[in-house]
């Protein structure tokens, strides 16, 4: 039986992320994702209690979506709902 050497995968995203508050139960604390793939930066997610914010990387305006449109857009992707 011969053996086939594996290869080591390189991961295809990294994550960063800053807390601007350690209580987000406080106004104007949210947390703050940047996302990257293979090494260039996709954008950044910032986390809140209302809602989060999407912020492409070649866009000067973030997205703002609640909760509630992105459990539906979830449901949406990984059900077909």
């Amino acid at each position: 039986m011969t053996t086939v050497a594996k290869r080591k995968r390189e991961a295809k995203h990294l994550v960063q992320a800053s807390v601007s508050n350690i209580d987000l139960a406080r106004a104007r604390s949210a947390l703050r994702l940047e996302v990257f793939a293979r090494g260039a930066k996709i954008g950044e997610l910032e986390v809140g209690r209302g809602s989060f914010f999407w912020h492409g990387r070649s866009r000067h305006k973030s997205k703002r979506i609640s909760w509630t449109r992105f459990a539906e857009m979830m449901d949406k992707l990984a059900y077909g709902v």
